[in-house]
């Protein structure tokens, strides 16, 4: 706690001790002395007693007055100016509540006069009509006389009102707006249309009584009554009431008592403007809220749904999370089909580590030889097969055993009914191996164990056994519930014994299907086709799938064009648990969507739609709210050195595990970014990606066409091509490691003691040196060394033996060294020689 005494104070407030004193005396304080101590409490009691002293004396200002000059040069004939100037001069005064509270009690006086005058002026006519309609009856003999009767009647209205005008008018305004009404009144009694009728002929006579009801029903006598300021002004402006209406002093807002807290929806993204508008305020009141957390947006700027939550939550508003999946429910329930439902073929995936034989197991079972096809014998793409079986038949998905494919793998056993995991009796259990049993797991898929390779020398079945065991996976023979086979892809041994407990397990699962159903499956893989356009390796699940349906997958849609088996022959329909690659859609989907038959195109464009503009805007928000977490940690670092990749891959599946395993590249100061990547050869426009990104382009299985080779060529770009994942990612790291850079190492190259000074008037102080280990150069950097502390790090200026100059000199040799720039040197001093070696770094 800050302390201070009355003496100092006094001075920093720049008032006398001996006041200060007296207003300490003054606020109850104890204060006598000026060397006595103030705490912070005592400083904040005496401020709200001088504050509270002050508050009686000061008064707010009642009047503000506003001043404005402004010149201005006129030019005129002769070249002549004259200056011009203009003084505004406004006067704002602030009127006290009791001033307030006369002003609306006259106002309302005014307004009681005025309903009264309205009141009384609307019985008169009343009576006036009435009498004159009594007089019209019995004129209608005598035209003679008629006009005269009227004409007197209205003088007679006209002088009525004389007398009360003669009277004096009090002080009040209730006589003044009498007056006013009786003006009002006198005005408008220019001669009526019963006058002018009554002039005119018979036949305009006859129909008198009727016009003049007619214009009495226009003016409504209960109408609000204006004011008589306001009817004054109008008629001074020349107007006959058709000015507009507005009441003195109402305002159309009324300011609110205390803060409006409303409900807020918050869908899974919303921009700034339409956050602002459902919570009642200015679009700029938000920005400036994001602004002093940290965070530069716009008005136009997509949030997240956490984000918008905590500003409208900040702001204090009610926040209802809304979802934006009404178009997706409204599907759903359009696909709900009920029918006879039949048992179906098994969907089973292969798994396991690479090379341990998966492919080739299913040439056996297929009679094809798939993995001889395969770039470097490892499979790089996901197949899907159907085989008749003596039993029936059963779909098979093969999936890559690639560290990278990962996310494929995955995919696979969540499209799958039964998991084969293929284990390579010499190899035993692997790393992909663990990673396909958790996949499985997870998935909650049945598991069937293929120990492969039994031919070999090195099998050893019970230390798989053990192996898969620590791993949740016992085989029944040791009383667990996974079926373990003895196979050997190579030879055919113990296939059928796998086929048999495949169906064994799908028996039990009861596998079910509606194929009158409109036919719904999931994507399995896709491509681009040069002739053929995009092209969906899709495996029905339920339903039939027909040539010419109308089928939306993920944020793609199309018309089903052809359907083509896995041999590539094409096919009419497909039914539940059969694989099929189908032309029409719009796009490549991505490996893993949904694929559902809709009745129409309309329909299946609103949702593809719906889901683009979604997934664009969750990208865009989440990218957003990236950069914006990391832009302070990034600030005062040193920039990545980015290698920047366009990547072309001929299937989906092939190119996601691609950009993933290259975006695991990298550390601290080097990383990968694919900045463009699409199924497909390298086409013109990759290639000016290319060029304008500064990037490297690859293709996977693909080739670049004449166009984009053009540019390539002009400019000088790196394109490179390849068929094995393993190259990519082995020269994609050498090229990350050469941007790493070098890092420089000391290697000392000999050390010298000094055993004696000589001084010396060409070379200043020389150091007579024993050399006790490694080599002493001449051309080398060297420190001097006192008490093994560095003192100075410079080079030689002289080396010398027996007064000859020499280049080097050994260990366990004299010699003269003179170190440049340096004379302090001691008996007992240490010379260092060493030099700097740039060493390779690596990832």
């Amino acid at each position: 706690m800050t302390q201070v005494t009355v003496k100092e104070l006094a001075k920093v407030v720049d008032t006398p001790v001996e006041r200060l004193l007296q207003q300490m005396r003054e606020a109850g304080l104890p204060h006598t002395a000026a060397e006595q101590v103030v705490t912070d409490n005592e400083k904040q009691a005496l401020l709200t007693h001088l504050k509270s002293g002050h508050k009686a004396k000061v008064e707010e200002p009642r009047k503000i007055t506003l001043q404005r000059k402004t010149t201005s040069t006129l030019r005129v004939a002769g070249s002549k100016s004259i200056s011009v100037e203009v003084r505004k001069k406004k006067v704002f005064v602030q009127r006290s509540p009791e001033e307030i509270e006369a002003e609306r009690k006259r106002e309302m006086d005014e307004r009681r006069a005025v309903e009264n005058a309205a009141r009384q002026k609307a019985e008169e006519e009343a009576k006036r009509r009435a009498e004159e309609d009594a007089r019209n009856q019995p004129a209608a003999g005598q035209p003679a006389s008629a006009p005269a009767q009227p004409v007197a009647a209205a003088e007679s209205v006209r002088e009525a009102p004389a007398p009360a005008a003669a009277a004096p008018a009090p002080a009040s305004a209730a006589p003044s707006a009498d007056a006013r009404k009786r003006d009002e009144q006198r005005r408008p009694d220019k001669p009526r249309a019963d006058d002018r009728n009554a002039r005119g002929g018979d036949g305009e006579r006859k129909n008198a009584p009727h016009r003049a009801s007619v214009k009495e029903k226009a003016p409504a006598p209960r109408v609000a009554p204006r004011t008589t300021d306001e009817e004054s002004d109008s008629f001074r402006r020349g107007g006959r009431g058709k000015s507009k209406l507005k009441k003195r002093n109402a305002h159309g807002f009324q300011s609110p008592t205390g803060p409006v807290i409303r409900d807020v929806a918050i869908g899974e993204t919303i921009t700034v403007g339409e956050l602002s508008a459902q919570m009642s305020v200015k679009a700029a009141e938000v920005i400036k809220f994001m602004f002093k957390m940290g965070t530069p947006v716009t008005i136009n700027q997509v949030l997240d749904q956490e984000t918008a939550q905590l500003i409208a939550e900040e702001l204090g508003h009610k926040v209802t999370l809304v979802s934006d999946n009404a178009l997706e429910d409204s599907l759903a329930e359009s696909l709900k089909f009920e029918g006879e439902s039949f048992s179906r073929a098994p969907v089973v995936t292969v798994m396991g580590h690479v090379d341990h034989g998966k492919t080739s197991l299913l040439d056996y079972i297929r009679r094809a030889k798939v993995a001889a096809g395969e770039a470097g014998g490892i499979t790089q793409h996901i197949g899907a097969y159907h085989v008749e079986t003596e039993r029936g038949m059963v779909t098979f998905l093969d999936t890559p055993g690639h560290a990278a494919f990962t996310a494929m793998r995955a995919r696979g056993a969540k499209a799958t009914d039964i998991v084969i995991l293929v284990v390579a009796a010499d190899d035993g259990v692997m790393p992909q191996t663990i990673e396909a049993v958790q996949h499985a797991v997870a998935a909650g898929v049945p598991l069937v164990v293929a120990v492969n390779k039994i031919d070999k020398p090195g099998a050893d079945l019970d230390r798989i056994r053990s192996e898969l065991s620590v791993h949740g996976v016992t085989s029944e023979e040791w009383g667990g519930d996974t079926p373990f086979v003895s196979v050997s892809a190579k030879m055919g041994t113990g296939v059928d014994e796998l086929l048999e407990a495949v169906l064994l397990q799908a028996e039990v699962l009861e596998l079910k299907a509606t194929p009158s159903a409109p036919g719904r499956g999931v994507v399995v893989e896709s491509r681009l086709d040069k002739g053929r356009g995009p092209v969906a390796t899709v495996l029905v699940q339920d339903g039939t799938l027909r040539q010419g349906d109308m089928v939306l997958v993920g944020s793609n849609f199309g018309r089903i064009r052809a359907m083509l088996d896995e041999n590539g022959k094409p096919v009419k329909e497909a039914g539940p648990s059969i694989p099929v690659e189908i032309l029409g859609l719009d796009g490549t989907p991505d490996a893993g969507d949904e694929m559902s038959v809709l009745a129409d195109e309309k329909k299946a464009r609103e949702v593809a739609l719906f889901r683009q503009g979604k997934f664009r805007e969750v990208k865009l928000a989440r990218a957003h709210a990236g950069k914006l977490e990391n832009i302070f940690e990034n600030m005062g670092q040193e920039e990545k050195k980015t290698l920047n990749i366009v990547l072309k891959s001929d299937v989906r599946g092939s190119l996601e595990a691609l950009q993933g395993a290259l975006g695991g590249l990298g550390n601290d100061e080097v990383q990968v970014r694919v900045v463009g990547g699409g199924v497909g050869g390298i086409t013109e426009s990759d290639a000016n990606l290319a060029l304008a990104s500064n990037a490297v382009l690859f293709g996977f299985n693909v080739r670049a066409d004449a166009g984009a080779r053009k540019i390539v060529e002009q400019e000088g770009l790196d394109m490179r091509y390849y068929n094995v994942i393993y190259d990519i990612i082995e020269d994609v790291k050498k090229a990350l490691t050469g941007m790493l850079g070098s890092d420089v190492r000391e290697n000392i190259l000999g050390i010298a003691e000094v055993r004696d000074v000589f001084r010396s008037p060409k070379f200043g102080a020389i150091a007579g040196c024993m050399v006790l280990e490694g080599t002493v150069y001449r051309n080398r950097p060297i420190r001097v060394l006192r008490e093994d502390i560095v003192i100075f790090e410079g080079e030689l200026e002289s080396l010398r033996r027996f007064k000859d100059d020499a280049a080097e000199v050994r260990a366990g040799m004299e010699c003269g060294i003179g170190v440049k720039s340096y004379n302090d040197v001691k008996v007992g001093d240490k010379i260092e020689v060493f030099e700097k070696v740039q060493v390779a770094r690596s990832l």
